[in-house]
């Protein structure tokens, strides 16, 4: 517990001549056993989220908004999962990696911008449009994890529009 202490305060990284980033990466290193277990609560979690909120949709007045609430913190849950994988800090730099930066741009420009649509704008049909693009935009950032599925898609979207 001191050494958690110590690291969020800061004091272990002046110590040391470490960034308060390395020391909490170091700090919050979990087994292998954890990881997984995080990654898959954390993901059953946004599937539930992403599930209620679909069937939320049909209650009136209130069931597009719990719609988009729910399906965007299950969009989040599932993104956070893969940080229990790899470690937040290796996440993020594989989030910003010039192959992925422009999907995960989109991608949480429109997390950003469902929620805007909901509760600042109050426009469900820019709502509905902003999921649709989250769809679009997570599916097209989890390809980018595949390799060479990306290009393939895109000669594929090509020669059917030559058609």
């Amino acid at each position: 517990m001191d050494k958690l202490k110590s690291v969020l305060s800061g004091e272990e990284a002046r110590a040391e001549n470490r960034t308060i980033a390395q020391t909490v990466n170091e700090a919050s290193t979990l087994g292998w056993g954890t990881r997984v277990k995080g990654f898959v609560a954390c993901f059953v979690v946004g599937g539930v989220c992403a599930v209620l909120g679909v069937c939320l949709l049909f209650l009136p007045k209130v069931g597009i908004i719990l719609f988009i609430v729910f399906y965007t913190f299950g969009n989040l849950c599932t993104l956070f999962s893969t940080m229990f994988l790899m470690g937040p800090m290796k996440q993020v730099k594989r989030m910003c990696d010039k192959t992925r930066a422009l999907a995960t741009t989109l991608m949480i420009t429109c997390l950003v911008l469902t929620l805007c649509a909901v509760f600042w704008w109050k426009n469900f049909g820019l709502a509905l449009l902003f999921v649709i693009l989250q769809v679009l935009s997570f599916a097209w950032y989890s390809l980018s994890y595949i390799p060479f599925i990306r290009d393939a898609i895109m000669k594929m979207v090509s020669v059917c529009i030559k058609r």
